[in-house]
């Protein structure tokens, strides 16, 4: 089930209504699912179906991608804010401290909504902010380019490029190992996506300065990477575990930045494993 939701956030000129979009499917313990920067919910279809044969699965577009409306002016797309706003995501889902697992963007968030309490477990893959500043500046510039060539080429060509292996290769083989199982309609969305993503540059703009160094307390956390991230090198994984001592640190042998597409079965296993609480706590 695709849906719409809104619920109230604070701004500089009071209460604001912020509608975000989310798929649901599944039964069992609500496990929510955060995608990575310019990408939407649907990175998540790959492991959706197996997820959702034992947990509530809710995979949402993040606040200014996807198809869920931006933050309202003046309330800025930081780590705080935007994991406040999850909280308030799920209290209006009716998610009491659900299984959160992330990719990039959204293992960052999902480790905040672990540090904030919000989170009854934590699976994050590659997540943003264990980098040093030359791997922060390299990542966002593999971002830009990914951003400028999505606004720059022509949908006629998207759609033709889509149609052969090389062609997905092209468009987004930055993100993924294995780029030409993705599906043409995939790659179509999934570049759309980019171009339209209202909350880009805001989002980079306020990761600038984060550096993910608190451990998670109380909560089994995850940590994934797969051997063939391009955009995060899986050497950040090792500092995450430094800071995060008790969580379980997972190899995804030829996986790349978004692996839920490059291997679906070892990724939904890490997420139905990360969400039973077999994680190192």
């Amino acid at each position: 089930m695709v849906a719409d939701i809104s619920f109230s956030v604070e701004s500089p000129e009071g209460n604001r209504k912020l509608s975000v979009s989310y798929a649901r499917d599944g039964v069992g313990e609500p496990l929510l699912l955060l995608h990575g920067i310019g990408h939407h919910w649907q990175a998540w279809e790959p492991v959706i179906r197996v997820l959702a044969a034992e947990r509530d699965v809710i995979a949402v577009d993040l606040p200014g991608f996807g198809v869920s409306s931006p933050l309202p002016e003046g309330v800025r797309y930081d780590l705080s804010t935007v994991g406040s706003i999850l909280g308030s995501l799920c209290a209006a889902l009716g998610l009491e401290r659900p299984h959160v697992a992330g990719n990039s963007l959204g293992g960052l968030l999902a480790l905040e909504l672990g540090r904030a309490g919000l989170a009854r477990s934590v699976t994050a893959l590659s997540p943003a902010g264990f980098w040093n500043e030359r791997e922060r500046v390299y990542a966002y510039g593999t971002l830009k380019a990914l951003r400028a060539g999505a606004r720059s080429i022509p949908l006629p060509v998207i759609e033709g490029l889509s149609r052969s292996a090389a062609g997905r290769a092209a468009l987004t083989g930055t993100i993924y190992a294995r780029p030409g199982r993705r599906s043409s309609e995939s790659v179509v969305a999934e570049t759309l996506a980019m171009r339209g993503a209202s909350g880009f540059h805001q989002t980079l703009a306020a990761g600038r300065s984060v550096l993910f160094r608190d451990d998670v307390p109380d909560v089994p956390v995850t940590i994934a990477w797969g051997t063939r991230d391009r955009v995060l090198m899986r050497r950040q994984g090792v500092r995450a575990k430094r800071a995060i001592p008790g969580a379980r640190l997972v190899r995804l042998p030829g996986c790349g930045h978004v692996p839920m597409n490059d291997d679906p079965a070892l990724v939904a296993r890490v997420l139905l494993d990360g969400s039973s609480g077999r994680s190192g706590h």
